[in-house]
């Protein structure tokens, strides 16, 4: 008795992870098969849950509307350019407030968190007059340098950090290093899996940003993926075969950016909650 309970038990777990799968695969399916479809089509009723032969087509429109490969690569340079300077900034502040002692070291570190609480939009008016003064206005600067220091990945690497033994750099000092070489060295080789943690969710984060590029950015030239595909909703007119190919591109760097670092995510993640 006890055993078949243990086994229904299981398969109703299982039941519901599949149908967890399911929920979570289908959007993104619909989205590739979408992307094979001629606009009207993909909203069809039976909906057609093959792909189509109309890919090569909606690319080439696609192309012929925003010049994808430019688009592609504006996208690229910013969120990796973005992802590599702001986890070593992170990084740095983070080993700054876990490992060093200064005067007034937990007031910045509160006023840090409290600007988590901030809603970004607040901020859009003077930074957009900053970047008028600056004359960073359609550049690439002005999308990375204004949020370079993420309040977040500060707090999530000063966490791990903080975990690591102060006898480990006691040691390194009394060896001669100086404060750089134990950082490069020491700490960032034993932090990898909190900065892959920092890497992947700073670079979704400036891969998918819209609002902001969106206000900064005025040619087609410099678009981002997300400004040029939101420009591919007109008023009278939405070709959805262009938008889900597009989307569907856009996605690709994510997933295969996850992929490679996924193995130091969770152990990043939960990095912080191991004390020495």
């Amino acid at each position: 008795m006890v055993a078949s309970k243990k086994i229904s038990s299981k398969i109703i777990i299982y039941i519901l992870l599949i149908a967890g799968v399911v929920l979570s695969i289908a959007p993104f399916y619909w989205m590739i098969v979408g992307s094979t479809l001629p606009s009207g089509e993909i909203f069809r009723v039976p909906p057609k849950l093959l792909p189509g032969d109309y890919l090569a087509k909606n690319f080439q429109t696609l192309n012929e509307s925003l010049g994808i490969a430019r688009i592609f690569w504006n996208s690229l340079f910013i969120a990796l350019v973005y992802t590599l300077f702001s986890t070593l900034i992170s990084a740095m502040a983070g080993y700054a407030f876990a490992k060093f002692k200064f005067k007034g070291k937990n007031v910045f570190f509160f006023i840090i968190l409290c600007t988590l609480m901030i809603p970004s939009q607040v901020t859009l008016i003077p930074l957009f007059e900053m970047m008028v003064t600056f004359n960073w206005l359609n550049t690439y600067q002005a999308i990375i340098l204004p949020t370079l220091a993420s309040p977040f990945a500060i707090y999530l690497m000063r966490q791990n950090m903080k975990a690591i033994p102060d006898s480990i750099m006691e040691a390194s000092r009394i060896d001669g290093a100086g404060e750089l070489k134990i950082f490069f060295t020491v700490i960032l080789p034993v932090t990898r899996p909190a900065m892959a943690a920092v890497g992947i969710f700073l670079f979704m984060s400036q891969w998918n940003s819209l609002l902001w590029p969106l206000i900064t950015l005025n040619s087609k030239e410099m678009f981002t993926l997300p400004v040029a595909l939101s420009s591919l909703i007109g008023m009278a007119r939405i070709d959805y075969g262009q938008l889900m190919l597009g989307t569907t591109l856009s996605t690709i760097p994510i997933m295969i950016f996850f992929l490679l670092l996924q193995k130091h995510f969770i152990s990043g993640i939960l990095g912080g909650s191991v004390k020495e």
